[in-house]
């Protein structure tokens, strides 16, 4: 006997079973000669005794795993990953690579962790945050800067338990962390939804098949993840959506964030994308391209420090794309009218006040335009910048000395 309804069952039998023998008794008392057949003195006392069996033998409540694993970690300076998203990476560091090495000759699995500060060049335990995730190695690509793109698939969150570096490789300490059950956040996730949608064609975001994604699942955790991949803001924020590990929390913290504002544009990044409009205009371009945009950053304030401090020449670089433009794109000169952006120099500028959002700017200015220029990788402007040994990894180190030198 499992429980009470077990003891209303062999009650129901008997009733039946003295019916046929043209015995009538009522439920009730069925009920008690049953309690009686097994020793209790009533059906209340019964009841009791099995509620309470009930509860001392049901299955334990599960409890999340502590036993620590032991995978090849890669430290991240501008990126937080969430479980379920597909995120190319950009390594320099040798541990790093060292750790990827390991990662490829083993399961394929390695953790990121997420930096606490982006200038650390040699992170440990204390300066990665606690959650970060298991990830699944998919490729690994040299570049011609000396750098490696590598992409990974997020798993699961984990706790980080230690961290550090050995054998010349990263390697990080964790256990699996629950992220509570998932309950039915059916309204919560149609606002999501509708606002998403407001936010990603604000922001130019791009998610394709993102509203299948939302049809086919209610998982609040899972779409809380996918949304939180694509919103563009501070490392800090972000870090919060991953560590906050019940779904529900999760999908309400996004859901105060999709209001973020826009930042706005500083006088030195206006004059610059002037400027770049300006020698179009000069040349008599249809379009002003990355090229133009690119000559524009070499006298942009700001810019052209960080681009100095990568020991370019900027000499050099204006000679090389002054003639470009004037020797390449013949075939966009016309007779009249103003030059107007490319839909290239459109997705930089556009990507510019994202990234000037997600490292925590007050306003966007051409070292965010500057940094925006990299994922245009088969662009000139991209090649020659490249040529002069301006690579992403360089700048945002730059970018972190120049800040310090301030702060001195």
């Amino acid at each position: 006997m499992r429980d009470f309804r077990d003891a209303k069952a062999m009650a129901h039998t008997l009733r039946e079973s003295l019916t046929t023998k043209a015995v009538t008794i009522s439920h009730s008392e069925s009920l008690e000669l049953v309690s009686r057949m097994l020793g209790v003195a009533d059906w209340n006392t019964l009841s009791a005794l099995l509620h309470a069996e009930r509860r001392d033998t049901a299955a334990p409540v599960a409890q999340p795993k502590t036993t620590t694993a032991l995978y090849p970690a890669v430290p991240l300076r501008d990126l937080v990953p969430f479980p379920n998203a597909t995120y190319p990476m950009f390594v320099g560091r040798e541990s790093s690579f060292q750790a990827l090495n390991q990662a490829f000759e083993g399961g394929r699995e390695v953790v990121l962790a997420v930096q606490r500060e982006a200038g650390v060049d040699d992170p440990r335990f204390s300066d990665v945050y606690d959650i970060g995730i298991v990830a699944q190695l998919l490729e690994l690509e040299p570049l011609a800067d000396g750098t490696f793109r590598v992409l990974t698939r997020g798993l699961r969150r984990v706790e980080l338990r230690g961290f550090a570096s050995e054998s010349a490789a990263y390697w990080a300490e964790v256990v699996d962390v629950s992220e509570g059950v998932a309950r039915n956040a059916r309204d919560l996730i149609q606002r999501i939804y509708q606002r998403f949608q407001d936010y990603t064609a604000v922001h130019g975001i791009i998610v394709p098949d993102i509203w299948l994604f939302f049809d086919q699942t209610r998982d609040p955790g899972q779409i809380a993840d996918i949304v939180a991949t694509r919103m563009k803001l501070p490392i800090k924020d972000k870090y919060e959506l991953l560590a906050t590990l019940d779904p529900m929390t999760r999908l309400e913290r996004i859901e105060a964030l999709l209001d973020l504002p826009q930042r706005p544009v500083s006088a030195n990044y206006v004059a610059t994308k002037r400027r770049a409009l300006d020698h179009a205009d000069r040349r008599r371009h249809q379009y002003a391209t990355l090229e133009h945009l690119l000559l524009a950053l070499t006298d942009d304030a700001d810019a052209s420090a960080v681009m100095s401090a990568c020991d370019a020449d900027l000499g050099k670089l204006r000679q090389s794309l002054t003639q470009y433009l004037d020797n390449e794109l013949k075939h966009i000169v016309i007779e009249g009218g103003s030059a107007v952006p490319t839909p290239a120099f459109e997705r930089v500028d556009q990507r510019a006040v994202l990234h000037a959002q997600e490292v925590g700017n007050p306003a966007v200015t051409g070292v965010n335009a500057l940094v925006a220029l990299f994922p245009e990788m088969r662009s000139p402007a991209a090649r020659m910048l490249a040529d002069q040994g301006v690579s992403r990894f360089r700048v945002d180190k730059a970018v972190v000395r120049l800040a310090g030198k301030e702060k001195g």
